[in-house]
């Protein structure tokens, strides 16, 4: 209980009051005993009032789990007797993972009162919400009356599989499995399909002779995309994937496309493997089928720590390059800040792409871009905005150096991330690049 400042004006006022009338005569005393009692026994009688508004109960419920990146609810009842004052304050404290609003003024009516609080998860792992701060003004709104209510929830924080669950990849993979996009693969692919009779505008060249002659019909060779290829997601963990791009850090927002390419991957019948690396190589999950390989790499995923540490490109890409024993789609993750800081990248990468096709993922800030067009005159925005043109041009640099060395691309912003990982997936699979 703290005095409001409703009270500290009465004393301010009262005070000054005071001094006014023992500087005019000393005759006035007994009457500012008598306005001085007056305020500490209504300051009293308020407190007194306020007691049984102090024992509020509260109950809070937390969903278990929830995805990076959204929000989750959290419940509150609370609950007193008479009832609850009019007008409370409530204030969360919970770990640094989970983002809520400051304070969050209700009106309440009655005896008891439920309401949701959003919470963002921002961090993977589990994130605890310790507390609930109260406050609310006494009776005769002399006093503010803070109490404090110990709480225990823990909310597992989890990569977000949200496409994987609501259909949107298996939407996007369908024209790959069985719609128009196969039937172009077909009679282009190196897998056997079927035999079928040959029709006027079919490829002469695929005419089964020998089939032909004991049919003594042409018969023509169908084939389709190969299946069963090794797709190895590796990610950076190093220091500069901890930069935050709008809810989520950018290793975040590659281990969520990451999860949805593992799915897809499933659905398209090839193996996944995991690898990440930052200062050190980290444990190397082996392909294993699609849909076997996604729950072992979501649980991998889950305990991946970010680490601000610089990372060693040499080390993590040539230990990966050692435990590959076949040609592999390799999706590299990784970031760097100028054409400096990526030569090792470029060097590693160029080893590996001799006998692997590599996808290097990078992502776009659009924070940087925002800066190239400024909306305000003046000298501060366009130093800013010719700094940001000096990254970007630089960028683009090693972009166009990859890819003249023939490793692909995939530069894009972190809400179009997952849709184009997937898209170029989908392209290699239908141009058969593996």
């Amino acid at each position: 209980m703290r005095p409001s400042p409703r009270l500290v004006a009465l004393v301010l006022v009262l005070l000054a009051a005071s001094v006014l009338r023992i500087a005019a005569g000393p005759g006035h005393a007994p009457a500012l005993l008598l306005i001085w009692g007056a305020l500490v026994a209504v300051a009293g009688l308020d407190a007194l009032l306020s007691l049984p508004a102090r024992r509020i109960q509260v109950l809070a419920e937390a969903p278990a789990s929830g995805f990076s990146g959204t929000e989750v609810a959290l419940h509150l009842q609370l609950s007193a007797r008479p009832r609850l004052p009019p007008v409370l304050d409530l204030v969360l404290t919970h770990d640094a993972g989970i983002d809520s609003p400051p304070a969050m003024g209700v009106a309440a009516a009655g005896r008891a009162l439920a309401l949701d609080l959003p919470l963002l998860l921002r961090q993977r792992g589990p994130r605890r919400v310790t507390r609930l701060s109260l406050r609310y003004p006494s009776r005769l709104r002399l006093f503010e009356i803070i109490g404090n209510r110990p709480l225990d929830l823990t909310i597992a924080c989890l990569p977000n599989i949200r496409p994987v669950l609501s259909g949107a990849i298996q939407a996007q993979m369908l024209p790959l499995l069985d719609g128009a996009r196969l039937m172009r693969t077909r009679g282009e692919g190196s897998e056997f399909h079927q035999l079928r009779d040959f029709t006027p505008g079919m490829d002469p060249r695929s005419i089964d002779w020998k089939r032909s002659a004991r049919a003594r019909a042409m018969v023509a060779r169908e084939t389709r995309a190969e299946r069963n290829h090794q797709i190895i997601l590796c990610l950076d963990t190093g220091h500069l994937m901890a930069e935050r791009l709008g809810d989520l850090s950018k290793l975040d927002h590659a281990i969520n496309a990451s999860l949805a390419l593992a799915w897809a991957a499933g659905l398209g019948g090839d193996n996944v493997g995991f690898y990440s690396f930052a200062a050190l190589p980290q444990p190397f999950l082996p392909p294993r089928p699609g849909r076997a390989a996604f729950g072992r790499i979501q649980g991998a995923c889950v305990g991946l720590e970010q680490q601000a540490v610089e990372s060693n490109h040499t080390l993590g890409l040539t230990t990966l390059n050692g435990k590959l024993k076949r040609r592999s789609l390799v999706v590299v993750f990784s970031d760097f800040v100028d054409s400096t800081t990526a030569e090792l990248l470029v060097e590693n990468l160029a080893v590996m792409q001799r006998q692997h096709l590599i996808l290097y993922v990078a992502l776009r800030d659009p924070a940087l871009l925002a800066l190239t067009r400024p909306a305000e005159d003046g000298l501060d925005a366009i130093a800013r905005a010719v700094a940001a043109n000096q990254i970007l041009a630089e960028r683009q640099a090693v972009l166009d150096k990859l890819n003249r060395l023939g490793i692909l691309c995939l530069d894009a912003s972190p809400g179009a991330l997952t849709p184009a990982l997937l898209s170029r997936y989908i392209e290699i699979k239908a141009k058969e690049l593996i």
